[in-house]
């Protein structure tokens, strides 16, 4: 089997010191471009690789950020990875991913996980703001944490969120304007900030119409598709069924949408719907899908540059999304007997 070459042979090929060669390859500021030029041509001469590991050992950094997801099958996560990834890789840092499939025992394995391999740097959308061994773990750490819509006042973080509240109010009072007088909400937990926003939302819109908002309409508790159909399923089998719904998450809408389907139920026509979070594929509905939709890629760059501003000294911030109510034919005014009950 062949040698591989070592950084010996790069300097020989060079005729320069070891430690040139090495100043060179690790990106110091003190090497001239000329010089780096020729380390660098001598290293591809030889096929030379640097040994990632001990040049990590060597500065006291991985250039590495964990980026720890509740659940990677969302679209809305995976853009927002790939935004912050892009980033991060501009700025000479790599990301490692962990999807932690809404289990907050699982997503403390893979913070403890990621600090074990002495990341630079964590983004995290956690399953809870609540879970102690998640909070536990985050505060042991010693490096900059940039949270994903959470709150939590126990670790010291910058975070990215969203201005849930402005865009779910925008559309429920639309719905309530189109004679909408039943609306559910089917959406996570509300132990976390965005199902806290989207209800205040929902509530204040409520009151600034003077109706009355029903709490068996309310079907708060996870973000999954299977939950929103069976919920969904429980809410048309109401004796007084929901006119409109509104599902807070692509996936929540995607489990409702699905039980609309298999029981002959248009939106649009048959009842009101809007969706949180965009897909190109909400367009292509007959009819189009009304949603409170957000920049992702916007969320992954602010994520990224949080981090990024940290590691330069710069102390937590909060960075702000804004979110936008966009009107389609799905939001829908009742018809039948949905009403003849407004």
């Amino acid at each position: 089997m062949p040698r591989q070459p070592t950084m010996q042979d790069v300097a020989a090929q060079a005729g320069v010191a070891l430690s040139s060669v090495s100043r060179a390859l690790s990106g110091h500021p003190d090497v001239s471009p000329a010089m780096r030029k020729r380390v660098e041509d001598a290293a591809a001469a030889l096929g030379y690789e640097p040994d990632l590991l001990a040049q990590s050992l060597r500065r006291g950094s991985t250039r590495t950020v964990g980026f720890v997801v509740r659940d990677i099958s969302n679209p809305l996560f995976a853009d927002i990875a790939k935004a912050a990834e892009q980033t991060l890789r501009h700025a000479g840092y790599s990301m490692l991913l962990t999807n932690s499939d809404g289990s907050t025992d699982i997503e403390a394995e893979n913070v403890n996980l990621l600090r074990r391999r002495r990341v630079d740097g964590l983004i995290l959308s956690s399953v809870s703001e609540t879970e102690q061994r998640t909070l536990e773990v985050l505060r042991s750490t010693r490096i900059p944490i940039v949270l994903l819509d959470r709150e939590t006042q126990s670790v010291a973080a910058s975070a990215v969120i969203s201005d849930h509240y402005h865009g779910i109010r925008a559309a429920v009072s639309e719905l309530l304007t189109l004679g909408h007088r039943d609306i559910a909400m089917v959406s996570g937990p509300r132990e976390i900030r965005p199902t806290r926003e989207r209800l205040r939302g929902l509530v204040d819109a409520h009151r600034a119409a003077g109706v009355p908002l029903r709490d068996d309409l309310l079907r708060l508790g996870s973000f999954a598709e299977d939950f929103a159909g069976r919920h969904t399923k429980d809410l048309l089998a109401l004796a007084r069924p929901p006119t409109a719904i509104l599902a807070g998450g692509i996936q929540s809408a995607v489990g409702v949408l699905t039980t609309l389907a298999e029981r002959g139920i248009r939106p649009g026509e048959d009842i009101g719907f809007v969706g949180v979070d965009d897909l190109p594929l909400l367009r292509l509905f007959n009819p189009p899908i009304s949603v409170v939709t957000r920049d992702s890629s916007r969320i992954g760059q602010f994520a990224a540059q949080l981090f990024l501003d940290m590691v330069a000294g710069a102390p937590p911030r909060v960075e702000v999304v804004s979110t936008e109510y966009v009107a389609r034919a799905s939001s829908g005014g009742p018809v039948g007997a949905a009403a003849a009950r407004t």
